[in-house]
């Protein structure tokens, strides 16, 4: 058989896709410039480069959890050993491989689709090998379209081919994937192009789901690594056994961690491993560029436990092993302006060994490794002329960039021109204004844009010329050209602006008052709610968060994240039986961020106020750690 490659659809339980709101994200990654544990190298990479903001992007966070039978796009890359499965429309994620004829899967191929808050810009979900440029975090396309093309190799396999504009970092990704005839292992050609005159920190991560099954075992090349979970800080300790505990065997382990494998220098052929008791298993390897490998697993508590089962379903337990650039995700690497970074990847079945998963770990590590180094492993680029056949497009945005003459072409990756997202910014372009918008316009980021609006005299232009001095990192022009924007129009969005910087400052009260008039502004936005309930609490005042309540319409009162925040508010207020009865009448949080305590803080507090000690209800136990 040859290799091939086609569209297809997808069918599935699936949430309906997330869409973005029009609220910008003005906070960056918020991970800690310094994290100890690592040496004076990797102490220096983890306060290089994390982002002051998110911006030009704004949250994907209206999404819900009523799932119905979807159809989903995809493309499929088959020979007579695997089927792989991509999914172009959600940042190209390789959703299935299957071993052929005997069908099994390889990764956690995930039952349902169901978005939820673990990303950068909120939306992700969980299933198969997710693709991550950008920042330290799941990355800002994970749930975007990628242009998507059908290519081929020199001896005529076609390669499917994905590439985007990531806006943040003005980084251009390109993601070549191809199945040889023959081969028993689907090739991934990653490249990072940084078309621009400065040097730009750079972050990449391949985050592989598989099935975690009892007695699955995880191996990579390295006898130390880097701990991190929710609430100790990186250390690096002895692996696979730490304080009495195997922790290669993620299904015995109770609670969620990353493991940051401390793979040597000099191996010329990093790998990681999920490895089942029969000796079956998925293995990754790939060129020394992309060093990095971990282990990830939510842990047997039962907070682990319900997340899973809230992001795949029951009975859907699994873990990931990841690849990146750096030693760590808390790191970026300077990448030289107008310079590509290429890395060859493979995905496939491990050579069957029953012996390999009960080995003690040198001994099974040096076979895995002797096994790896005899694998093929094709680094030949395919040629950046062969003909491209586009299948589905990507966004329009580096369209705009290049209309604008802030983004060269790269050969081999042509971007038709967009949607109508970028119009008033083309309009910009061809006739010298930007049009008066409301909602605003999708923000841009970039010292082009800034000289474009440095005239600006309308709300709406200051409005983004401050989103754009704030991109630059200088929030006292940011602040300056909002409250000239203040001074046309008093909007609901600079004042937003203006509350979400004094947030970030640590100004709670200001920011209360600003959100205040916001609301009263434009009370019809859920996300705005929110903010303003959140910021009135900061602000000590809860009785005004529940006035505030008590007059939203029914669409909103029964929005999860504001029940939540009027029961914290009524707790506060002195009336924890309100609180109780939202409780009692069910909090369901759609976008539920990792890590986030609220749930279960709030049924303590609760009940500590009641005088009870009820147990805390299982679907409200999203702990993370002890």
């Amino acid at each position: 058989m040859t290799s091939t490659l086609h569209t297809d659809v997808l069918r599935l339980p699936a949430a309906a896709l997330p869409t973005a709101s029009p609220l910008p994200l003005l906070h960056g990654t918020e991970v800690h410039a310094q994290a100890p544990g690592g040496d004076p190298a990797m102490t220096a990479r983890i306060a290089y480069g994390q982002p002051a903001t998110l911006l030009p992007y704004t949250p994907q966070d209206r999404y819900d959890r009523d799932r119905a039978e979807r159809e989903l796009p995809t493309a499929v890359l088959q020979n007579e050993h695997l089927t792989a499965v991509f999914l172009p429309t959600l940042g190209g994620r390789l959703w299935s491989l299957v071993q052929r004829p005997t069908g099994r899967e390889l990764l956690h191929r995930n039952p349902v689709l169901q978005p939820a808050n673990l990303a950068l810009r909120n939306a992700w979900f969980a299933g198969g090998t997710e693709w991550n440029l950008g920042a330290t975090g799941h990355h800002p396309l994970t749930c975007a379209p990628l242009h998507t093309a059908r290519t081929e190799r020199p001896d005529g396999t076609p390669v499917l081919r994905m590439y985007e504009f990531e806006r943040m970092r003005r980084l251009v990704l390109q993601i070549d994937a191809w199945l040889p005839p023959g081969a028993e292992y689907l090739h991934v050609q990653i490249s990072i192009h940084n078309p621009g005159a400065e040097t730009v920190p750079a972050y990449w991560w391949s985050n592989t789901a598989v099935p975690e099954r009892p007695g699955t075992r995880v191996l990579a090349p390295a006898d130390h690594a880097f701990h991190f979970d929710y609430a100790a800080e990186l250390q690096r300790v002895p692996f696979p056994l730490h304080d009495g505990t195997d922790r290669s065997r993620p299904a015995e382990l109770p609670y969620a961690a990353d493991y940051f494998f401390d793979v040597p220098d000099d191996l010329d052929r990093p790998w990681v491993a999920a490895v089942d008791p029969d000796g079956t298993g998925l293995l990754q390897y790939s060129t020394d560029r992309l060093r990095g490998r971990k282990l990830f697993n939510w842990g047997t508590g039962s907070g682990g436990l319900r997340w899973q089962e809230w992001l795949s379903g029951p009975d859907s337990r699994y873990l990931e092993i990841q690849a990146g650039l750096a030693a760590t995700q808390l790191e970026h690497l300077p990448l030289p302006a107008r310079t590509t970074w290429t890395w060859t990847e493979a995905y496939g079945p491990l050579p069957t060994d029953p012996e390999l998963p009960h080995q003690d770990w040198p001994t099974a590590v040096a076979t895995l490794d002797r096994r790896v180094r005899a694998l093929p492993l094709d680094t030949t680029p395919t040629p950046p002329d062969a003909p491209l056949e586009p299948l589905s497009p990507g966004s329009g945005w580096a369209a705009l960039e290049q209309a604008a003459g802030a983004l060269p072409a790269i050969p081999g990756l042509p971007f038709p021109t967009g949607d109508p997202e970028q119009d008033p910014w083309h309009t910009l372009l061809t006739d010298g204004h930007l049009p008066v918008l409301d909602p605003p316009a999708a923000p841009v980021t970039g010292a082009h844009w800034r000289e474009r609006l440095a005239d600006a005299t309308d709300w709406h232009a200051l409005h983004h010329l401050g989103l754009l001095h704030l991109a630059a990192g200088d929030p006292t022009a940011a602040k300056a050209a909002w409250h000239r924007s203040l001074a046309a129009a008093r909007t609901p969005w600079t004042l937003r602006n203006l509350a979400e910087l004094a947030r970030l400052e640590g100004e709670s009260a200001p920011a209360a008052e600003l959100l205040t008039e916001a609301h009263r502004l434009l009370p019809t936005l859920p996300e705005l709610t929110i903010e303003t309930l959140a910021a009135l609490l900061a602000a000590a005042r809860p009785a005004d968060a529940l006035t505030l309540v008590d007059a939203l319409p029914a669409d909103q009162r029964h929005h999860g994240r504001i029940r939540l925040l009027e029961a914290r508010a009524a707790t506060a207020s002195g009336d924890p039986a309100r609180a109780h009865a939202l409780l009692t009448e069910g909090i369901e949080i759609a976008d539920l961020r990792e890590g986030e305590d609220s749930l279960h803080t709030l049924w303590s507090t609760t009940q500590t106020a009641l005088g009870k000690d009820e147990p805390l209800p299982p679907h409200y136990d999203f702990r993370m750690h002890s």
